[in-house]
């Protein structure tokens, strides 16, 4: 189909003639079949016409009338329904239009049977820019409470075949159709779907070599020498805390030196790369995914300004659009509030810490010996689920915050304020998530000193220490709590919650309903005609559903890439994520399936051709992956100190003893001793924290560090390991990125098939209108040669 121009007389015929066509459904109405109506609007049943209400209410119908909608009115108890209709020639307007916008797109909706969720797309945009004579819109009116609600309606027909496709459980192991949930919700939705199900696929080759990685560390769970050297260690480590806190022996710690070795691993090194390389080969996949999947649906060129455009024009013939502004001094409001409120994010996380903190030492008081012991894991345990529950009230007055922001800054569009809501949105709860987890992965045990120079909190508290086994368990304990809660209760609460509020809302309608519910048994009413039951029952169902809002996929969005940046950022402290991630998703799948098709109202059909800036989001998360895992392993881990001694330092290195283990004395080589005849030491310590299991008084205890036993300064080990760690974030981030590009490079954004289909396309059309153009040309051509043989004679 070619990109044609009809003069304004032509397009004022087609307007005629769709007029007179309308006039048959404007005075019979539609039939009686619920899909014939494209929207639905419920407010009160006011007895009183000359309330304000009331004639905002009417006021509005009557300019949607005067736009030849047809509109049927009926009651049901209290509750007063619009059933809203478009006249067909706003959708030939609309698909005239498409061929002659700049895209030249030959989309579906130029077809001669227009889909039902592009009638929805335009009625939603037409009854938002419908104003009444005080100025005020839909948006406005229901502020006011002139209206209740709004929705489209379900179509049953389309429901059922999702339902028996797609959206139930039985269908977690089928391919996804694509296409059908396209035409029912649009391709908004379907991207999402699509977006979702191909990282569920890619997740499976990760959630293997994470189980791999993890039975690599479980095969050598007993033979490992560091776990045996602490398990039969009688080394006496110095008190974790003030007061209540004793020397303790380190083979007390046997169980958390086996769970280290399970999640602290020469196996994690090469998954940590691997799932580097894998977040940029799946955003690849995905691009050329979406690509192939927009070329096919013929929106490869669809452009979010044009269509805004196209829309104006046809609700209203002299629609002007909002121009394009930019105000520094809102942007730099805008600049420092986002700022303020990273700070209060970040001073959250701080709050945190100083709850483990405190919640060492008081636990470490307790009177039952299991807490003493376990203080600092506990403590661990009790922050992670504290962090679970910021996190839970954080994200709704993160959402408050970023729409403020939004007004503030005055975007242009919806499109526009989608966008940057979007983006502070999701920086807020990037924040949020993942900065308690920087501390512990980055600042845990290494800026609480060492005996005699004691930082503490306040002069009170002392932070928190590192076990000689590492902290990577901390940071593993922190990610494994908060995955597994976020994922399950979110899950648990997405589900029950709109379903428990449906059957509620379907019990207080049977109470207040007069009778809609019940057409079947009430046909032979004098007051209703059957139609008008069987229709009231149907947009009675679709008013129990519950509520969605123009940010309903949006929360799902932000769920799975949250989730995405969890599997990828701190992988190495977790291999097992990719599998709870596909677990998860596998669930997930089905379960937005369920909510939308049988859950909620039907969501508004939205038009694009890709995700949005979910796009730059994924790539600056592929980013940080590489980064942080980097510094995971080179920083949190204690891969880089285990090399160092067994290239340096070990009875490999120094060749003394053949028949050993290389890495034997590891965990003796990594602790430094405090001595008590030191003053300075001993100050540090209540004399009852010096008494020994055998009640013995020691004269020296061990803490993990590079110092020196004489004056406490770091060691020349120290600095070799620091440099070495350096040294490998450095290597690790160069490596996994020349990975990366020529990962991006194998696989190119779009498909060469997609490119070529494009050219064809490009060459039909531009064929078609030279066509068009030369039998114009010879018709011109002919009948000026006759007018000039005329002339002659």
């Amino acid at each position: 189909m070619s990109c044609n121009n009809k003069t304004d007389m032509e397009l004022e015929d087609m307007d005629n003639t769709a007029d007179n066509q309308e006039k048959k459904v404007l005075i019979e109405g539609p039939s009686c079949n619920p899909k014939h109506y494209d929207y639905v609007l419920v407010g009160k049943n006011i007895d009183n016409k000359k309330e304000e209400t009331s004639k905002k209410q009417t006021a509005f119908i009557e300019k949607l009338k005067g736009k030849n909608f047809y509109v049927k009115e009926n009651k049901d108890g209290d509750k007063l329904f619009f059933a809203v209709r478009a006249p067909e020639y706003v959708f030939e307007k609309y698909n005239y239009l498409l061929k002659v916008s700049d895209s030249c797109n030959v989309s579906r909706e130029q077809q001669e049977n227009v889909l039902q969720s592009t009638r929805i797309r335009i009625v939603h945009f037409i009854l938002h820019n419908t104003f009444i004579n005080t100025g005020e819109k839909l948006s406005d009116l229901m502020k006011q409470g002139v209206f209740e609600t709004k929705f489209c309606l379900h179509e049953k027909n389309w429901q059922k075949d999702l339902k028996s496709k797609w959206a139930r459980w039985t269908a977690c192991f089928k391919k996804q159709p694509i296409s059908h949930i396209r035409n029912y919700f649009g391709e908004k939705v379907a991207l999402y779907f699509l977006w979702l199900g191909l990282y569920t696929t890619l997740l499976i080759p990760a959630a293997i070599l994470g189980i791999v990685v993890f039975l690599y560390a479980l095969a050598f769970f007993e033979t490992n020498p560091l776990i045996k050297e602490v398990c039969e260690a009688d080394t006496i480590m110095c008190p974790l805390c003030d007061k209540k806190c004793k020397v303790w022996q380190l083979s007390d710690t046997c169980t958390y030196a086996k769970v280290s070795h399970l999640f602290d691993n020469e196996g994690t090194v090469a998954f940590a790369m691997f799932m580097a390389v894998w977040a940029t080969v799946f955003l690849e996949l995905w691009r050329r995914h979406q690509a192939s999947c927009v070329s096919s649906w013929n929106m490869f060129e669809w452009d979010d300004d044009e269509e805004e455009l196209i829309l104006g024009v046809v609700n209203d013939p002299h629609y002007f659009p909002k121009k394009y502004e930019k105000s520094f001094f809102h942007s730099t409001v805008v600049l420092v509030l986002v700022t303020l409120m990273l700070m209060l994010i970040i001073g959250l996380a701080q709050a945190i810490v100083i709850f483990r903190v405190v919640a060492t030492g008081l636990l470490s008081e307790h009177s039952w010996q299991f807490l003493r012991e376990q203080a600092n894991t506990v403590a661990i345990m009790m922050g992670a689920v504290l962090h679970y529950l910021t996190i839970t009230v954080m994200t709704r007055v993160n959402r408050k915050v970023a729409l403020l922001l939004c007004k503030i800054e005055k975007t242009r569009s919806l499109a526009a304020t989608e966008r940057s809501f979007t983006v502070k949105m999701f920086t807020f709860q990037f924040f949020t998530l993942f900065s308690s987890l920087f501390y512990v992965a980055f600042f845990l045990g290494r800026i609480n000193g060492y005996p005699g120079r004691y930082l503490r909190i306040s002069g009170k508290w002392r932070l928190e220490e590192c076990h000689p086994s590492g902290c990577l368990t901390d940071l593993f304990i922190q990610m494994a709590i908060i995955m597994v809660l976020k994922q399950t209760i979110n899950n648990v609460f997405e589900f029950t919650v709109p379903w428990l509020q449906g059957v509620f809302k379907k019990m207080m309608m049977k109470e207040l309903s007069d009778g809609g519910l019940h057409c079947k048994k009430e046909n032979n009413s004098k007051d209703k005609k059957p139609c008008d039951n069987c229709e009231l029952t149907d947009w009675l169902a679709n008013y129990t559903l519950n509520n969605v809002n123009v940010y309903s996929l949006f929360n799902e969005f932000l769920e799975m890439i949250i989730q995405f940046s969890f599997t990828t950022i701190f992988v190495a402290a977790f291999p097992l994520a990719p599998l709870l991630a596909l677990i998860n998703n596998i669930i997930e799948i089905r379960l937005d399936a369920i909510k939308m098709v049988s859950l909620e109202r039907r969501l508004i059909p939205k038009k694009t051709n890709n995700i949005g800036v979910w796009n730059s989001v994924l790539e600056v998360i592929g980013v940080l992956a590489v980064i942080a895992n980097g510094l995971v392993i080179g920083i949190t881990s204690d891969f880089i100190p285990r090399l160092v001694y067994l290239y340096y330092y070990g009875p490999c290195a120094t060749g003394e003893a053949a028949d050993v283990h290389c890495m034997t004395g590891y965990i003796d080589n990594s602790l430094s001793t405090a001595h008590m005849s030191d003053h300075v030491v001993h100050r540090d310590f209540h004399p009852a924290q010096l008494v020994a299991q055998n009640g013995l008084n020691v004269t020296h205890c061990r803490y993990k560090d590079y110092r020196s036993d004489v004056n406490y300064e770091l060691t020349s080990q120290f600095w070799l390991i620091l440099g070495a760690r350096f040294a490998f974030i450095i290597l690790f981030e160069h490596i996994v990125l020349i990975f990366k590009f020529i990962a991006a490079w194998l696989l190119p954004d779009c498909p060469l098939s997609v490119k070529n289909s494009r050219l064809e396309d490009k060459l039909q059309r531009l064929t078609a209108e030279l066509n068009s153009y030369s039998s114009r040309g010879t018709e011109d051509e002919q009948n000026g040669s006759t007018n000039v043989q005329q002339e002659m004679l």
